[in-house]
C-alpha cells in the first residue's frame, strides 16, 4: 500500500498550480481523482503471500476527511487459488460508523461481516455496538500448549467460526465508561488444508480433537480513556479492566465453560509535532478454565492486540504460543516522514520501529515477566484521518523474520 500511494502521488503540487500538459494531453491531479487502484500485496507467516488488485472509491467532506470507502478487489493466494472482496466503510460522524465486508476464495475461505457502533466519542449517557460475523480461515496454526510449545510441531486446521457479539456502555463522561458485553459462538475445528503441514488431530489427537464447539462470554468492563482519536491517537491513555463468564449454556456437552479477566493499556506520548512513542501492555488470566479448547485460551503472536483476546508479537505467526494466562508488551516510535495531498484528502507516511515481548503461562502464580518472547523491527504506515490506516510490518524474533500487511495499527 505504501510503495503504491508513493507512486501515484508523485510530487504534491499546489492548488494554484496550472494543469501542465505534456504530449498534448493534459497531466493528471490525483489530488481529485474519485479512486485510487492499489495493487495489492498482502503477507502473512501463516496466510503466505496474497497478490491482488483494489480499487478504493473514497467519500470525503469539507474537512477532507474520510466519510466512506467502498473498496472491492480480486486476489490470489497460492493456498485457496483466486478470490474476491466487497467491502464498504461507513463514518458517518465522529461519534457513528458502520461497515459491511465479505467474499470467498475457490477454494476453503470465505467470509462475511457486518458492525455498527454509535456513541464512540461518550459524549452522551450511552455508547452501544452489534457485530455479526461468519469466517472460514483455512490458514489456522497450533504448535501445542505452553510457552516452550516447538516449532518442529507446527500442524495447521481449518477454523469456521460464527458469532454475534453486543456491546452497551454507561458514560459517566467522555473518559469513563461502565460496559457489558455478550459474545455467543461457534466454531468448527477442521481438518488441515495447507499442503507440507500435518493437520492438527495427527500430532495433537487430544489437544487438537476436530469437531464444533460452543461459547456463550458475558464480560463486563471499566475503561478509562483519555486518547484524542480512536484509530490514529497520538496523544493520551486507555486503560481497560475486564473479567467474564461463559457457563457453558449453548450447545450441550460440546459447550464450553471457563472465566477469564484482565487488563489492557496502552498510551500515546506526544513527543514532538512528527513523532509520537506508542506503547501498550496486557494480562490475560483464566482462573477456571476445566477443558477449555485452545481456541479459547491466551493468545500470544501475529501483529494485532485485541481486547480480552490475542496478543501481538510481530516475528511469530497467530496463535504460535498458547495456553491459559498471558502478558504482552509493545512500544512504537512512530514519526512521520512524508505528507501528501492526494486522492481528496491528506494521506500521512511515517516509520514506527518497534519492540515487544510476551509470554503464555499455565498457572496463576508463574512469574509472567520470565522467559519473554522476543520481537524487533520496522513499521512502515499510511495512514488518512480520521480513521484509515495501512501497514506494512516486519519483524525479527528467534524463529527468523516475519512480515504483516494489514489496515489498522496493531494497538
Amino acid at each position: 500500500m505504501l510503495g503504491t500511494c508513493l507512486a501515484l502521488a508523485g510530487t504534491p503540487g499546489r492548488a494554484d498550480e496550472p494543469d501542465v500538459k505534456i504530449g498534448g494531453f493534459p497531466s493528471i491531479d490525483f489530488r481529485n481523482l474519485p479512486f485510487i487502484l492499489i495493487p495489492e500485496v498482502g503477507t502473512d507467516p501463516n496466510a503466505g503471500t496474497t497478490v491482488g488488485l483494489m480499487p478504493v472509491f473514497l467519500k470525503t467532506d469539507e474537512q477532507r476527511e474520510i466519510r466512506q470507502i467502498i473498496a472491492p478487489d480480486v486476489i490470489y493466494n497460492p493456498y485457496f487459488g483466486f478470490g474476491a472482496r466487497g467491502r464498504i466503510f461507513g463514518y458517518p460522524s465522529d461519534d457513528t460508523r458502520w461497515s459491511v465486508v465479505g467474499g470467498a476464495d475457490q477454494r476453503v475461505e470465505r467470509s462475511f461481516g457486518a458492525t455498527y457502533a454509535t456513541g464512540l466519542t461518550r459524549q452522551g449517557d450511552w455508547s452501544w455496538s452489534l457485530q455479526a460475523v461468519y469466517d472460514v480461515n483455512g490458514t489456522g496454526r497450533f504448535f501445542g500448549i505452553g510457552n516452550s510449545s516447538s516449532l518442529a510441531n507446527e500442524t495447521t486446521y481449518v477454523n469456521e467460526t460464527g458469532y454475534l457479539a453486543g456491546r452497551i456502555g454507561w458514560n459517566l463522561n467522555p473518559a469513563w465508561q461502565f460496559a457489558y458485553s455478550v459474545l455467543p459462538r461457534v466454531v468448527n475445528i477442521g481438518a488441515g488444508v495447507i499442503k507440507g503441514v500435518p493437520s492438527i488431530q495427527t500430532v495433537f489427537p487430544v489437544q487438537g480433537q476436530l469437531g464444533t464447539g460452543y461459547d456463550f462470554l458475558n464480560m463486563v468492563s471499566v475503561t478509562f480513556d483519555t486518547r484524542d482519536s480512536l484509530d490514529i491517537p497520538s496523544r493520551g491513555t486507555e486503560v481497560v479492566a475486564y473479567a467474564g463468564l461463559a457457563p457453558g449454556l449453548l450447545g450441550g456437552s460440546a459447550s464450553t465453560s471457563y472465566t477469564v479477566m484482565g487488563i489492557d493499556g496502552r498510551n500515546y506520548w506526544h513527543v514532538a509535532d512528527n513523532l509520537i512513542v506508542a506503547s501498550h501492555a496486557a494480562f490475560r488470566y483464566m482462573p477456571s478454565t476445566p477443558d477449555a479448547p485452545f481456541w479459547v485460551q491466551s493468545s500470544l503472536g501475529g501483529d494485532r492486540s485485541f481486547l480480552a483476546g490475542a496478543q501481538p508479537l510481530r516475528a511469530f505467526g497467530a496463535g504460535r504460543f498458547i495456553d491459559r494466562n498471558l502478558f504482552s508488551a509493545s512500544i512504537e516510535l512512530r514519526r512521520k516522514v512524508l505528507e501528501l495531498d492526494l486522492f481528496s484528502t491528506n494521506l500521512n507516511v511515517e516509520l514506527a520501529p518497534f519492540a515487544e515481548v510476551g509470554r503464555v503461562f499455565h498457572n496463576m502464580g508463574d512469574n509472567p515477566f520470565s522467559a519473554l518472547h522476543t520481537a524487533v523491527g520496522m513499521g512502515f504506515r499510511a495512514y488518512a484521518r480520521p480513521s484509515v490506516v495501512g501497514y506494512v510490518d516486519v519483524g525479527y524474533g528467534s524463529e527468523g523474520t516475519a512480515v504483516f500487511s494489514g489496515v489498522s495499527y496493531p494497538f
